[in-house]
């Protein structure tokens, strides 16, 4: 390996660790606030009952924890892919019931660091 090699390889491991980082100081708190009234009103608004706010929420958890923990290969796929159809979901009910307004967008926003910590992962384990 050249200098220059191992000066990429170490950048690849900041990005993936900053944007896993990041991930998980968004998703996990999330537990704590599961039954919140802000959380409840937001699936209200949704049209979603609140079973699927607990689902989504304790595998949201799950997913975020996988995520950060530097083992289970296979697993971080599955996490990345879960995660992926959440926020892609999210888009999708924002947009069926709100339309197009800004704050529809706000799950591409988590989406998109979702997308970097899984190309820059696989940077740095293939």
């Amino acid at each position: 390996m050249t200098t220059s090699n191992k000066t990429i390889k170490k950048s690849d491991k900041i990005i993936y660790w900053v944007s896993t980082s990041l991930l998980a100081a968004f998703i996990l708190p999330g537990i704590f606030f599961l039954n919140s009234p802000i959380a409840k009103e937001g699936m209200a608004h949704l049209g979603l009952p609140n079973w699927f706010a607990m689902e989504a929420g304790i595998g949201g958890f799950i997913g975020g924890l996988i995520l950060i923990i530097p083992m289970w290969k296979r697993l971080k796929e599955w996490a990345y892919v879960a995660l992926g159809i959440t926020y892609l979901s999210a888009l999708i009910a924002h947009l069926s019931v709100d339309g197009v307004k800004a704050g529809s967008f706000a799950p591409l926003i988590t989406f998109a660091i979702l997308l970097v910590s899984y190309i820059y992962y696989h940077k740095i384990t293939d």
